[in-house]
Protein backbone atom coordinates (compact mmCIF):
# COMPACT_ATOMS: atom_id res chain seq x y z
CA UNK A 1 0.00 0.00 0.00
CA UNK A 2 1.43 3.42 -0.98
CA UNK A 3 1.75 6.30 1.27
CA UNK A 4 0.79 9.68 0.83
CA UNK A 5 4.33 10.44 0.23
CA UNK A 6 4.55 8.26 -2.42
CA UNK A 7 1.36 9.77 -4.82
CA UNK A 8 2.03 11.29 -7.44
CA UNK A 9 2.10 14.71 -6.74
CA UNK A 10 3.47 16.03 -10.33
CA UNK A 11 1.36 18.86 -10.92
CA UNK A 12 -1.03 18.49 -13.84
CA UNK A 13 -4.48 17.27 -14.55
CA UNK A 14 -5.20 13.51 -15.19
CA UNK A 15 -8.54 12.28 -16.12
CA UNK A 16 -9.08 9.33 -14.73
CA UNK A 17 -11.97 8.15 -16.12
CA UNK A 18 -13.88 9.41 -19.09
CA UNK A 19 -17.53 9.27 -17.94
CA UNK A 20 -18.67 7.99 -14.60
CA UNK A 21 -22.52 7.29 -15.73
CA UNK A 22 -23.16 3.83 -15.21
CA UNK A 23 -21.48 1.33 -17.80
CA UNK A 24 -23.31 -1.06 -20.27
CA UNK A 25 -25.34 -4.20 -18.46
CA UNK A 26 -25.60 -2.31 -15.31
CA UNK A 27 -29.02 -1.36 -13.92
CA UNK A 28 -28.32 1.30 -12.16
CA UNK A 29 -25.22 2.91 -10.11
CA UNK A 30 -25.35 3.83 -6.47
CA UNK A 31 -23.27 7.56 -5.52
CA UNK A 32 -19.53 7.68 -6.34
CA UNK A 33 -16.71 7.56 -4.51
CA UNK A 34 -13.48 9.12 -4.60
CA UNK A 35 -10.18 6.79 -3.44
CA UNK A 36 -7.98 9.49 -1.30
CA UNK A 37 -5.27 9.34 -3.89
CA UNK A 38 -7.41 10.49 -6.65
CA UNK A 39 -6.64 7.27 -8.84
CA UNK A 40 -9.96 5.58 -8.59
CA UNK A 41 -13.58 5.75 -8.56
CA UNK A 42 -15.80 3.51 -7.15
CA UNK A 43 -19.71 2.80 -6.79
CA UNK A 44 -22.38 0.04 -6.20
CA UNK A 45 -24.29 -1.10 -9.08
CA UNK A 46 -27.00 -3.39 -9.91
CA UNK A 47 -26.29 -6.37 -12.68
CA UNK A 48 -30.02 -6.96 -12.77
CA UNK A 49 -30.88 -10.82 -11.21
CA UNK A 50 -26.74 -11.26 -11.11
CA UNK A 51 -27.14 -8.86 -7.82
CA UNK A 52 -24.87 -6.00 -6.84
CA UNK A 53 -21.14 -5.27 -7.79
CA UNK A 54 -18.41 -3.14 -7.10
CA UNK A 55 -17.34 -0.75 -9.86
CA UNK A 56 -13.71 0.40 -9.74
CA UNK A 57 -13.00 2.91 -12.42
CA UNK A 58 -14.09 0.40 -15.63
CA UNK A 59 -13.87 -2.47 -14.00
CA UNK A 60 -15.73 -4.84 -11.43
CA UNK A 61 -14.70 -6.79 -8.76
CA UNK A 62 -14.83 -10.74 -9.53
CA UNK A 63 -17.06 -11.44 -6.79
CA UNK A 64 -21.09 -10.21 -6.80
CA UNK A 65 -22.93 -10.24 -3.88
CA UNK A 66 -26.95 -10.45 -2.93
CA UNK A 67 -26.67 -7.03 -1.57
CA UNK A 68 -24.12 -4.18 -0.86
CA UNK A 69 -23.89 -1.13 0.73
CA UNK A 70 -21.34 1.72 2.29
CA UNK A 71 -18.69 1.65 0.23
CA UNK A 72 -15.57 3.27 1.78
CA UNK A 73 -12.50 3.86 0.99
CA UNK A 74 -9.73 3.77 3.77
CA UNK A 75 -7.25 6.37 4.07
CA UNK A 76 -4.77 3.83 2.55
CA UNK A 77 -6.86 3.60 -1.11
CA UNK A 78 -8.30 0.19 -0.33
CA UNK A 79 -11.86 -0.06 -1.06
CA UNK A 80 -14.41 -1.56 1.39
CA UNK A 81 -18.15 -2.21 1.08
CA UNK A 82 -20.99 -4.10 3.27
CA UNK A 83 -22.49 -7.08 1.41
CA UNK A 84 -24.50 -10.07 1.93
CA UNK A 85 -22.97 -13.57 0.66
CA UNK A 86 -25.85 -16.68 1.19
CA UNK A 87 -28.11 -14.08 3.51
CA UNK A 88 -25.19 -13.45 5.77
CA UNK A 89 -23.52 -9.73 6.00
CA UNK A 90 -19.68 -9.68 6.58
CA UNK A 91 -16.96 -6.98 5.08
CA UNK A 92 -15.38 -7.15 1.84
CA UNK A 93 -12.09 -5.37 1.52
CA UNK A 94 -10.79 -4.94 -2.40
CA UNK A 95 -12.80 -7.99 -3.29
CA UNK A 96 -12.13 -10.23 -0.54
CA UNK A 97 -14.35 -11.07 2.32
CA UNK A 98 -13.95 -10.70 6.16
CA UNK A 99 -13.79 -14.72 7.32
CA UNK A 100 -16.73 -14.38 9.75
CA UNK A 101 -20.23 -13.49 8.81
CA UNK A 102 -23.13 -11.75 10.79
CA UNK A 103 -26.99 -11.35 10.84
CA UNK A 104 -25.83 -7.70 10.35
CA UNK A 105 -23.23 -5.52 9.89
CA UNK A 106 -22.81 -1.52 10.27
CA UNK A 107 -20.51 1.66 11.02
CA UNK A 108 -16.96 0.88 9.30
CA UNK A 109 -14.70 2.72 11.45
CA UNK A 110 -10.19 3.30 10.04
CA UNK A 111 -7.23 4.06 11.70
CA UNK A 112 -6.14 6.86 10.58
CA UNK A 113 -3.52 4.87 8.73
CA UNK A 114 -6.31 2.65 7.11
CA UNK A 115 -4.24 -0.30 8.68
CA UNK A 116 -7.07 -1.15 11.08
CA UNK A 117 -10.88 -1.62 9.58
CA UNK A 118 -13.66 -2.13 12.28
CA UNK A 119 -17.43 -2.24 12.12
CA UNK A 120 -20.19 -2.52 14.08
CA UNK A 121 -21.74 -6.05 14.13
CA UNK A 122 -24.98 -7.86 15.30
CA UNK A 123 -24.92 -11.86 15.56
CA UNK A 124 -28.17 -13.87 17.02
CA UNK A 125 -29.42 -10.32 18.43
CA UNK A 126 -26.24 -9.86 20.11
CA UNK A 127 -24.25 -6.62 19.65
CA UNK A 128 -20.21 -5.93 19.18
CA UNK A 129 -17.66 -4.91 16.79
CA UNK A 130 -14.96 -7.12 14.27
CA UNK A 131 -11.47 -5.09 14.33
CA UNK A 132 -9.88 -6.79 10.66
CA UNK A 133 -12.55 -9.37 10.83
CA UNK A 134 -11.92 -11.10 14.27
CA UNK A 135 -15.36 -10.21 16.24
CA UNK A 136 -15.36 -9.88 20.33
CA UNK A 137 -15.75 -12.73 21.80
CA UNK A 138 -17.78 -11.45 24.36
CA UNK A 139 -21.30 -9.97 22.14
CA UNK A 140 -23.72 -7.64 24.99
CA UNK A 141 -27.43 -7.39 24.81
CA UNK A 142 -27.12 -4.01 23.01
CA UNK A 143 -24.19 -1.88 21.98
CA UNK A 144 -23.76 1.98 20.57
CA UNK A 145 -21.65 4.88 20.37
CA UNK A 146 -18.26 3.20 18.30
CA UNK A 147 -14.86 4.48 18.67
CA UNK A 148 -11.54 3.40 17.67
CA UNK A 149 -8.04 4.28 18.70
CA UNK A 150 -5.62 6.41 16.62
CA UNK A 151 -3.11 3.30 16.82
CA UNK A 152 -5.73 1.25 15.19
CA UNK A 153 -5.21 -1.62 18.48
CA UNK A 154 -8.41 -0.63 20.22
CA UNK A 155 -11.91 -0.41 19.36
CA UNK A 156 -15.10 0.10 22.13
CA UNK A 157 -18.63 0.51 22.15
CA UNK A 158 -21.22 1.78 25.03
CA UNK A 159 -23.18 -1.76 25.67
CA UNK A 160 -25.37 -3.16 27.81
CA UNK A 161 -24.48 -5.29 30.34
CA UNK A 162 -27.54 -6.27 32.34
CA UNK A 163 -30.69 -8.08 30.70
CA UNK A 164 -33.15 -5.77 31.05
CA UNK A 165 -37.14 -6.50 30.09
CA UNK A 166 -39.76 -4.83 29.13
CA UNK A 167 -41.03 -1.89 31.46
CA UNK A 168 -38.37 -2.79 34.00
CA UNK A 169 -37.79 0.20 35.58
CA UNK A 170 -36.13 -1.05 38.78
CA UNK A 171 -33.23 -3.10 37.02
CA UNK A 172 -32.84 0.05 34.24
CA UNK A 173 -32.86 2.63 37.81
CA UNK A 174 -29.56 0.69 39.01
CA UNK A 175 -27.87 0.86 36.07
CA UNK A 176 -27.26 -1.56 32.58
CA UNK A 177 -24.85 0.75 30.34
CA UNK A 178 -20.88 -0.01 30.57
CA UNK A 179 -18.25 0.73 28.13
CA UNK A 180 -16.77 -2.38 26.17
CA UNK A 181 -13.13 -1.94 24.96
CA UNK A 182 -11.82 -4.71 22.90
CA UNK A 183 -14.91 -6.43 23.94
CA UNK A 184 -13.80 -6.31 27.74
CA UNK A 185 -17.03 -4.70 29.57
CA UNK A 186 -15.72 -1.88 32.73
CA UNK A 187 -16.63 -4.40 35.88
CA UNK A 188 -18.76 -0.95 36.96
CA UNK A 189 -22.37 0.01 35.33
CA UNK A 190 -23.82 3.15 34.74
CA UNK A 191 -27.53 4.98 33.79
CA UNK A 192 -26.65 6.00 30.58
CA UNK A 193 -23.21 6.17 28.66
CA UNK A 194 -22.46 7.76 25.84
CA UNK A 195 -19.88 9.43 23.52
CA UNK A 196 -16.68 6.82 24.06
CA UNK A 197 -13.33 8.23 23.07
CA UNK A 198 -9.99 6.28 23.58
CA UNK A 199 -6.34 7.62 24.01
CA UNK A 200 -3.86 7.40 21.03
CA UNK A 201 -2.50 4.08 22.38
CA UNK A 202 -6.50 2.51 23.38
CA UNK A 203 -4.76 1.68 26.55
CA UNK A 204 -6.90 4.10 28.33
CA UNK A 205 -10.74 5.13 27.76
CA UNK A 206 -13.36 7.74 28.70
CA UNK A 207 -16.98 8.44 28.26
CA UNK A 208 -19.62 10.83 30.21
CA UNK A 209 -21.90 9.01 32.40
CA UNK A 210 -25.31 9.26 34.37
CA UNK A 211 -25.36 8.31 37.98
CA UNK A 212 -28.83 9.30 38.48
CA UNK A 213 -31.06 10.92 37.39
CA UNK A 214 -29.57 14.47 37.70
CA UNK A 215 -26.35 13.59 38.35
CA UNK A 216 -23.80 14.13 35.56
CA UNK A 217 -19.76 13.22 35.38
CA UNK A 218 -16.70 11.66 33.00
CA UNK A 219 -15.40 8.36 34.10
CA UNK A 220 -11.90 6.94 32.86
CA UNK A 221 -11.19 3.63 32.77
CA UNK A 222 -14.46 2.52 34.52
CA UNK A 223 -13.65 4.95 37.38
CA UNK A 224 -15.93 8.27 37.34
CA UNK A 225 -14.38 11.33 38.39
CA UNK A 226 -15.27 12.83 42.37
CA UNK A 227 -17.21 15.72 41.20
CA UNK A 228 -20.29 15.46 39.38
CA UNK A 229 -22.23 18.02 36.93
CA UNK A 230 -25.40 18.97 36.10
CA UNK A 231 -24.73 17.79 32.22
CA UNK A 232 -21.19 17.37 30.40
CA UNK A 233 -20.43 16.36 27.14
CA UNK A 234 -17.97 14.48 25.20
CA UNK A 235 -14.45 14.12 26.75
CA UNK A 236 -11.10 14.24 25.35
CA UNK A 237 -7.83 13.21 26.25
CA UNK A 238 -5.31 15.73 25.84
CA UNK A 239 -2.46 13.78 24.28
CA UNK A 240 0.75 14.95 26.11
CA UNK A 241 -0.82 14.66 30.15
CA UNK A 242 -2.83 12.42 29.60
CA UNK A 243 -5.49 14.22 31.50
CA UNK A 244 -8.75 14.08 30.47
CA UNK A 245 -10.95 17.08 29.86
CA UNK A 246 -14.71 17.68 29.18
CA UNK A 247 -17.28 20.11 28.59
CA UNK A 248 -19.43 20.48 32.26
CA UNK A 249 -22.61 22.61 33.31
CA UNK A 250 -22.49 24.16 36.72
CA UNK A 251 -25.50 26.83 37.29
CA UNK A 252 -26.59 26.84 33.71
CA UNK A 253 -23.50 28.10 32.56
CA UNK A 254 -21.15 25.32 30.31
CA UNK A 255 -17.11 25.50 31.43
CA UNK A 256 -14.32 23.10 30.80
CA UNK A 257 -13.18 20.37 33.41
CA UNK A 258 -9.88 18.69 33.97
CA UNK A 259 -10.06 15.45 35.78
CA UNK A 260 -13.28 16.70 37.41
CA UNK A 261 -11.48 20.27 38.38
CA UNK A 262 -12.88 23.69 36.63
CA UNK A 263 -10.43 24.43 33.84
CA UNK A 264 -12.69 27.09 32.14
CA UNK A 265 -15.10 28.61 34.02
CA UNK A 266 -18.42 28.34 33.44
CA UNK A 267 -19.00 31.31 31.23
CA UNK A 268 -21.16 30.12 27.88
CA UNK A 269 -24.32 29.05 26.80
CA UNK A 270 -22.80 26.27 25.41
CA UNK A 271 -19.66 24.54 24.96
CA UNK A 272 -18.73 21.32 22.73
CA UNK A 273 -16.25 19.31 20.91
CA UNK A 274 -13.65 19.61 22.61
CA UNK A 275 -9.85 19.80 20.83
CA UNK A 276 -6.38 19.30 21.84
CA UNK A 277 -3.32 19.92 19.87
CA UNK A 278 -0.66 17.53 19.93
CA UNK A 279 1.71 19.36 22.02
CA UNK A 280 -1.75 19.52 25.08
CA UNK A 281 -1.09 22.88 25.39
CA UNK A 282 -3.94 24.53 23.18
CA UNK A 283 -7.49 23.16 24.32
CA UNK A 284 -10.63 24.63 21.55
CA UNK A 285 -13.99 23.75 21.74
CA UNK A 286 -17.34 25.45 20.20
CA UNK A 287 -19.05 27.66 22.17
CA UNK A 288 -22.00 29.92 22.79
CA UNK A 289 -21.29 33.40 24.09
CA UNK A 290 -24.96 33.99 24.64
CA UNK A 291 -28.12 32.21 23.54
CA UNK A 292 -27.58 31.88 19.58
CA UNK A 293 -24.43 33.10 18.94
CA UNK A 294 -21.81 30.42 18.46
CA UNK A 295 -18.14 30.96 17.70
CA UNK A 296 -14.92 28.93 18.72
CA UNK A 297 -12.76 29.35 21.63
CA UNK A 298 -9.35 28.97 22.36
CA UNK A 299 -8.11 27.93 25.86
CA UNK A 300 -11.43 29.78 27.58
CA UNK A 301 -10.71 32.36 24.92
CA UNK A 302 -13.77 33.33 22.33
CA UNK A 303 -13.18 34.33 18.89
CA UNK A 304 -15.06 37.97 18.37
CA UNK A 305 -17.15 36.47 15.02
CA UNK A 306 -20.07 34.96 16.14
CA UNK A 307 -22.84 32.78 14.45
CA UNK A 308 -26.51 31.15 14.81
CA UNK A 309 -24.49 27.79 14.20
CA UNK A 310 -21.09 27.23 14.57
CA UNK A 311 -19.42 23.19 13.10
CA UNK A 312 -16.79 21.39 12.27
CA UNK A 313 -13.98 22.43 14.07
CA UNK A 314 -10.21 21.21 12.69
CA UNK A 315 -7.40 22.27 14.21
CA UNK A 316 -3.34 22.74 12.15
CA UNK A 317 -1.47 19.08 12.72
CA UNK A 318 0.32 21.36 15.27
CA UNK A 319 -3.20 22.29 17.23
CA UNK A 320 -1.74 26.30 17.40
CA UNK A 321 -4.67 27.38 14.34
CA UNK A 322 -8.58 26.15 14.25
CA UNK A 323 -10.55 26.87 11.20
CA UNK A 324 -15.00 25.98 11.54
CA UNK A 325 -17.83 26.31 9.47
CA UNK A 326 -20.45 29.63 10.63
CA UNK A 327 -24.31 29.27 9.04
CA UNK A 328 -27.06 31.19 9.72
CA UNK A 329 -29.03 27.80 10.06
CA UNK A 330 -27.58 25.79 8.00
CA UNK A 331 -27.81 28.55 5.35
CA UNK A 332 -25.36 31.06 4.30
CA UNK A 333 -22.55 29.24 5.23
CA UNK A 334 -19.28 30.88 5.91
CA UNK A 335 -15.65 29.58 6.51
CA UNK A 336 -13.38 31.33 9.96
CA UNK A 337 -9.90 30.46 10.25
CA UNK A 338 -8.21 31.87 13.54
CA UNK A 339 -10.73 34.19 14.30
CA UNK A 340 -11.24 35.70 10.92
CA UNK A 341 -14.13 35.80 8.64
CA UNK A 342 -13.37 34.59 4.81
CA UNK A 343 -15.58 36.83 2.25
CA UNK A 344 -18.50 34.93 0.69
CA UNK A 345 -20.98 33.06 1.96
CA UNK A 346 -21.99 30.04 0.67
CA UNK A 347 -25.33 27.26 -0.01
CA UNK A 348 -23.14 24.57 1.65
CA UNK A 349 -19.59 24.05 2.94
CA UNK A 350 -17.43 21.24 3.96
CA UNK A 351 -15.04 20.25 6.84
CA UNK A 352 -12.42 23.02 6.05
CA UNK A 353 -8.79 20.81 5.64
CA UNK A 354 -5.60 22.20 7.11
CA UNK A 355 -2.19 21.67 5.68
CA UNK A 356 0.68 19.41 7.55
CA UNK A 357 2.70 22.91 8.30
CA UNK A 358 -1.06 24.96 9.40
CA UNK A 359 -0.46 27.86 6.91
CA UNK A 360 -3.31 27.03 4.86
CA UNK A 361 -7.10 25.88 4.38
CA UNK A 362 -9.13 24.91 1.47
CA UNK A 363 -12.92 23.97 2.21
CA UNK A 364 -15.06 22.62 -0.70
CA UNK A 365 -18.42 24.76 -1.22
CA UNK A 366 -21.10 24.90 -3.46
CA UNK A 367 -23.10 27.82 -4.57
CA UNK A 368 -25.60 28.46 -7.30
CA UNK A 369 -25.48 25.10 -8.26
CA UNK A 370 -21.86 24.53 -9.11
CA UNK A 371 -18.77 22.85 -6.44
CA UNK A 372 -16.29 25.24 -6.05
CA UNK A 373 -12.87 24.79 -4.57
CA UNK A 374 -11.28 27.81 -1.72
CA UNK A 375 -8.27 27.76 -0.92
CA UNK A 376 -6.84 30.28 1.96
CA UNK A 377 -9.98 32.27 1.29
CA UNK A 378 -9.61 32.41 -2.58
CA UNK A 379 -11.80 30.08 -4.84
CA UNK A 380 -10.31 28.36 -7.63
CA UNK A 381 -11.09 29.32 -11.31
CA UNK A 382 -12.72 26.41 -11.96
CA UNK A 383 -16.14 24.61 -10.96
CA UNK A 384 -17.11 21.13 -11.38
CA UNK A 385 -20.01 19.03 -10.95
CA UNK A 386 -18.99 17.25 -7.70
CA UNK A 387 -15.97 17.53 -5.44
CA UNK A 388 -14.61 15.44 -2.70
CA UNK A 389 -12.06 17.35 0.14
CA UNK A 390 -8.95 18.13 -0.93
CA UNK A 391 -5.98 17.04 -0.35
CA UNK A 392 -2.44 18.83 0.41
CA UNK A 393 1.33 17.58 -0.25
CA UNK A 394 3.04 16.07 2.72
CA UNK A 395 5.48 19.42 2.09
CA UNK A 396 2.35 21.78 2.15
CA UNK A 397 3.52 23.09 -1.14
CA UNK A 398 0.73 21.47 -3.61
CA UNK A 399 -3.15 20.41 -3.46
CA UNK A 400 -4.97 17.25 -4.57
CA UNK A 401 -8.12 18.29 -6.17
CA UNK A 402 -10.50 15.15 -6.84
CA UNK A 403 -13.71 15.66 -8.73
CA UNK A 404 -16.36 15.32 -11.93
CA UNK A 405 -15.89 17.64 -14.69
CA UNK A 406 -18.09 17.53 -17.60
CA UNK A 407 -19.01 14.29 -16.32
CA UNK A 408 -15.22 12.76 -16.20
CA UNK A 409 -13.50 11.85 -13.12
CA UNK A 410 -10.75 14.15 -12.95
CA UNK A 411 -7.37 14.53 -10.48
CA UNK A 412 -5.84 17.89 -10.50
CA UNK A 413 -2.52 18.37 -8.50
CA UNK A 414 -2.42 22.55 -8.05
CA UNK A 415 0.99 24.16 -6.42
CA UNK A 416 -0.44 26.31 -4.13
CA UNK A 417 0.91 29.33 -5.88
CA UNK A 418 -2.08 28.26 -8.35
CA UNK A 419 -4.33 28.28 -5.63
CA UNK A 420 -4.12 30.65 -3.70
CA UNK A 421 -3.21 33.52 -6.41
CA UNK A 422 0.24 34.20 -4.63
CA UNK A 423 3.13 35.25 -7.05
CA UNK A 424 6.35 33.65 -4.92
Amino acid sequence: MQSITQWDWQPGRKTVLRSVSPMAGHQWQEEIQASPDGETMAAIVRLGEDGFGLRTNDTLWETLFEKAWCPRFAPDNRLTALVQVDGLWTLAVDGETWPETYDFIWNTLFSPDGSTIAAAVQQDMRYGMSRNGETWETLFDNATGYAISADGGSVAAMVQTVPLGQADVETFAKGVYSLAVNGTAWPVNFLNCWSPVLDATGAHAACQVRLNTSEYTVAINGIPWKRTFSCVWEPVFNPATGVVAAPVRIGGKWGMAANGEILWKPAFSQCWQPAYGPDGENLWAIVATDYGHFTVARNGQPWKPTFPVVTDLVLSPDGRHAAALGSANNAAFRIMVDGTVWDGAYDMANKPVCSPDGRHVAVRVEKDGAAMLLCDGRPLKEKFDQLWDPLFSPDSTKLLVRAVQQGAFVRLVLPLAAATGETS
